[in-house]
């Protein structure tokens, strides 16, 4: 009997995802981009372009669109800034893009974290 119930749940979701999917089909902004996107696929047909092809398009036109950072190979997270310190007391610099640096840290021990975090440079 446990098949039989399984059944009749499974039928019963299948019944509430087509009733749903039913729905979306009759969605006026859903048929619009589904046109759109038709429309985008046939110009990629009658041009012979992959989708990387027309993200580096449109990462030319805009450099904001997601689909050039895909090319850069870069994570989610963008890199963090480029900082310059210089001690004013010997001369030496140090650039970091993190706050874990053998030298800052030393530098930290040496003359303290506000000194240190004074010396840095625009």
């Amino acid at each position: 009997m446990a098949k039989i119930n399984e059944y009749y749940q499974k039928k019963q979701l299948m019944d509430k995802l087509a009733d749903e999917l039913r729905k979306l089909e009759e969605d006026n902004a859903l048929k619009h981009e589904l046109e759109f996107e038709e429309k985008i696929r046939g110009l990629m047909k009658e041009y012979n372009k992959s989708a990387k092809d027309v993200l580096q398009v449109l990462g030319a036109i805009d450099p904001a669109v997601s689909g050039a950072k895909v090319e850069a190979g870069s994570g989610s997270r963008p890199k963090r800034p480029l900082k310059t310190y210089k001690n004013p007391n010997t001369g030496e610099v140090v650039k970091t893009r993190g706050g874990n640096h053998k030298t800052l840290n030393e530098w930290r021990d040496k003359y303290g974290k506000d000194a240190v975090q004074g010396w840095q440079q625009d």
